[in-house]
Order: C-alpha cells, then structure tokens, then sequence
C-alpha cells in the first residue's frame, strides 16, 4: 500500500507512533509540509520511519507569507528525504483574499519543481457553492504544463479532467471518494486512465467510510483504494499493484 498524501505532522506524539505501526508494511507514505517548520517535522519523521518520504511546500493559506518562507523551503526541497513539491495551488474557501500570493507562490514552487525534477502537488478549493479555484487551476495547468503534476484529493471537475489528462497529470483520491454522495468523482474516475490513478488519505483530515467523524490516518487508505477497484470493476489486490506502481513511477520511492 502507498499513501501519496498525508500529514504526519499534525499527529500527536502517540497517535503518531499507532499510525505508523499500523501503516508498518506499507511501501511508502508521502508526508506533506505546508511551510518549512511543519516539512522539518516531517523530516524528522522521515529520519526514523523509513517508509516515509516528504514534500516541501508552501499551502496557498499561506501564501501571503510566501517570499518570507521561499528561501527555507528551498533549502529543505533540496533534502535527500524529499520526492515533491506542494502542497501549492489555489484556495479560495480559506483565504480567498490572497489570491494573488496564491498565484505567486503557486508559479515559485512549479518552477522549483521543474527545476528539481520532482512532481509538483496541487491543492484546489473553492469557495462554498462555486466552482473558480478549478476552473482557474485548469487554465494554469493548460499554459503552465508542469512535466509532472499531481491533483490531490480529486473531486472529479470536468475542466480539471480535461486538462489534467492533457497535461499527464496523477488524479489521487481521498477519503471523500468514497462517500455516497460524491458520485462525480466516481465517474470521473472510472473514465481516466489507470497509470494516472493515486490513493490517499490527507491525514488525519478527509477519513472515509466507515470512519467519517474519526481522525485520519495512513491506514485507512486501503478504504479508498477498495471503493476505486470497486468502481474499476478490479480487485483490491490489482488495484493495490497499479496504483502502488503508479505512486513509484510518481515519486520515485526508493
């Protein structure tokens, strides 16, 4: 099992030591930082679990802050631990007024990403009942074309279907796929291409079914990934092997 987007640093010292023994035989779990003091706990993670490997990002929540956070994280991205670049990206739900920054801190970390050959990580959300953070991402993505770009936790936006498989873009999938109501995501996923498919969790955010309400952790990842084998009409243990293969081929886990 891979899980390709986590947040082992937000997890206290025990809940930590549980989700890491119980994700033990896991092949590879990427730990997401969201500015450089949290990507420096998840290297410290990465130092003695070594299943886990981490991305140096800056969240567009903090973006306004983005110049004062570049040249940590650039000395961080460089680390040997490190397989990608974000979380970056647009989100217009929980700070629709930097979007400027966003846009800015959004262009710095894909030009670090191609610069470092690395897969960069994109974020997108929109304000409640509205659409703008994907549609803008997908005409980004459409004049940008960063050679390696990952859709975290996909909700399914037709525009960013399109533009993500013109593109090559990884499609990952959380918790949320698997809630009966996300029937969009659903169908979208049974359209694209299975090398382009990703399973994660966004620990300890998002948790699937059945455990909505709870914190996340890697673990729980095997839920998402048995709801898209489901939908692919494939058994867990095929899908386990694709998207498994599809997170080294992304990452280059060693």
């Amino acid at each position: 099992m891979t899980d390709t987007h986590c947040h082992l640093d937000y997890l206290e010292p025990s809940e930590l030591a549980a989700a890491l023994e119980a994700a033990q035989g896991f092949e590879a779990m990427l730990s997401i930082g969201t500015e450089p003091a949290k990507s420096r706990r998840n290297l410290e993670i990465a130092h003695s679990a070594p299943n886990v490997w981490v991305a140096v990002g800056i969240h567009p929540t903090e973006a306004a802050r983005w110049r004062e956070l570049r040249q940590e994280s650039l000395e961080l991205a460089r680390h040997q631990r490190v397989r990608a670049i974000g979380e970056s990206g647009l989100d217009f739900y929980w700070a629709p007024q930097s979007r400027q920054a966003q846009y800015q801190a959004l262009d710095w970390q894909a030009e670090l990403a191609a610069e470092l050959d690395l897969p960069l990580v994109l974020h997108v959300r929109s304000a409640k009942e509205d659409d703008q953070a994907e549609r803008e991402v997908a005409e980004w993505l459409k004049h940008n074309r960063p050679p390696k770009v990952v859709l975290h936790a996909f909700g399914g936006h037709p525009a960013l279907v399109e533009a993500g498989l013109e593109v090559g873009a990884y499609f990952s999938f959380a918790g949320p796929f698997t809630y009966k109501k996300n029937t969009l995501v659903r169908e979208a996923a049974r359209q694209l291409p299975l090398e382009r498919l990703l399973v994660e969790t966004d620990t300890p955010f998002l948790p699937p079914e059945p455990h909505r309400g709870k914190r996340n952790q890697p673990a729980y990842v095997r839920h998402t990934l048995e709801k898209l084998a489901e939908v692919r009409g494939l058994s867990a243990a095929e899908m386990e092997r694709i998207t498994d293969a599809n997170a080294r081929g992304c990452f280059a886990f060693a």
